[in-house]
C-alpha cells in the first residue's frame, strides 16, 4: 500500500510576476504593471496541480527561512500537500522573475536559491518508496535527480520534465516514463540545430535516447505521445489563453498522477491536456490549477 499517489521532488520558488504590453530586447527597459507575489517553482506547482485534482501527494524540496518560504508552505498545505520532506535552510528561497504579455505568454528568469542546495542526502529510499510515482524537474541539481533514480523502488514510476533543459545522464534518461518535454526542451535535448518542424520526429528521436515513453507538449494543440507502439497525437481543449505560466507543471502533474492510477499513456495525456487547458485560463500558478470537478465541465 503506498502512502502517496505523487511524490515531486524539486523546485519551491516564489514567483515575482509583472504585465508588460510586450517583452523587452536586449538592452531595452518597459515599464510593467505592479509586482504581484505568487507561491511557484515547478515542484511545488506539479505537488499542489496534483492536490488539487485529488491525488495523495508530497513535496520533497527545499526552502529559505524567510517570509517566501512560508508563503511557499502555507500554500502547499492550503492545497492538501504533504509538507514533512520540506527542508528549510542553507539559502533564501528561490524566486523566478517572471514577465507576462497581452497574449498571456510569459519569459522567466530563476534565482535557485534554496534550490541549488537540495543535495542527494536529502534523498531518503524509504520516501521514494511511499509514492506509486516519483516526478522530478531539473530547477534543483542534476545530481539530485540521478541520486532519485538510483534511489527507484522496484515498481516506482519515475516522470521527468527537463526544464531547465540540459543533457541528462544515460541512466536517467533509461528510467523516465515518460519524459515530457515542451518544443524548447526537445531541441536543447536533441542537441543540434537541424530539428526541423515535425513534432513526431522529435518524439521518435528522444525515445531513441533510452527512455521508455516520450511525450512533447505542443500548447494549445495537444500533445504527442511516443513509445515502442509509435507516436499519437493528443488533443487539446480551446481557450481562451490569460496566462500559461506554470500550465505545463500542471500537465506534467496530471499525467504522473493518471499514469500511477493505471491509465494508459495516451488516455493520461489527453487528461492532463484538459486539466493543462484550465489552468491557462486564470492567472498565476498554483493560484489556477483546477479541481478534478473543474476539468470535467471543461468544454462540457
Amino acid at each position: 500500500m503506498y502512502d502517496y499517489d505523487l511524490l515531486v521532488v524539486g523546485s519551491a520558488n516564489a514567483d515575482l510576476v509583472v504585465g508588460v504590453e510586450r517583452r523587452p530586447g536586449a538592452g531595452e527597459t518597459v515599464l510593467g504593471g505592479d509586482l504581484a507575489v505568487h507561491p511557484g517553482g515547478k515542484g511545488a506547482n506539479q505537488a499542489v496541480a496534483a492536490a488539487r485534482l485529488g491525488a495523495r501527494t508530497a513535496l520533497l524540496a527545499r526552502v529559505g527561512d524567510d517570509g517566501h518560504g512560508r508563503l511557499l508552505r502555507d500554500s502547499l498545505r492550503s492545497a492538501g500537500v504533504d509538507t514533512a520532506a520540506v527542508l528549510t535552510g542553507g539559502a533564501p528561497t528561490g524566486v523566478a522573475l517572471i514577465t507576462v504579455d497581452p497574449s498571456g505568454d510569459n519569459s522567466i528568469v530563476v534565482s535557485p536559491g534554496a534550490n541549488a542546495r537540495l543535495t542527494e542526502g536529502d534523498v531518503r529510499a524509504e520516501l521514494l518508496g511511499a509514492a506509486r510515482v516519483v516526478s522530478a524537474q531539473l530547477e534543483i541539481p542534476l545530481e539530485t535527480v540521478a541520486a532519485v533514480v538510483r534511489a527507484l523502488p522496484e515498481g516506482t514510476r519515475f516522470v521527468l520534465n527537463p526544464s531547465p533543459p540540459r543533457p541528462l545522464p544515460g541512466d536517467v534518461l533509461a528510467a523516465c516514463d515518460p519524459l515530457v518535454v515542451n518544443e524548447h526542451e526537445a531541441r536543447v535535448l536533441l542537441g543540434d540545430g537541424e530539428t526541423g518542424d515535425d513534432p513526431a520526429g522529435w518524439a521518435r528521436r528522444l525515445l531513441a535516447l533510452g527512455p521508455r515513453s516520450v511525450v512533447v507538449t505542443l500548447g494549445a494543440k495537444g500533445a504527442l505521445v511516443c513509445d515502442t507502439s509509435g507516436v499519437r497525437a493528443v488533443p487539446s481543449v480551446a481557450v481562451a489563453a490569460a496566462d500559461t505560466t506554470g500550465a505545463g507543471d500542471a500537465f506534467t502533474a496530471a499525467l504522473a498522477w493518471r499514469l500511477g492510477a493505471g491509465e494508459e499513456l495516451p488516455v493520461a495525456a489527453a487528461y492532463a491536456a484538459r486539466v493543462g487547458a484550465a489552468a491557462v485560463t486564470r492567472r498565476g500558478a498554483q493560484e489556477s490549477y483546477p479541481t478534478a470537478a473543474e476539468v470535467a465541465a471543461l468544454g462540457a
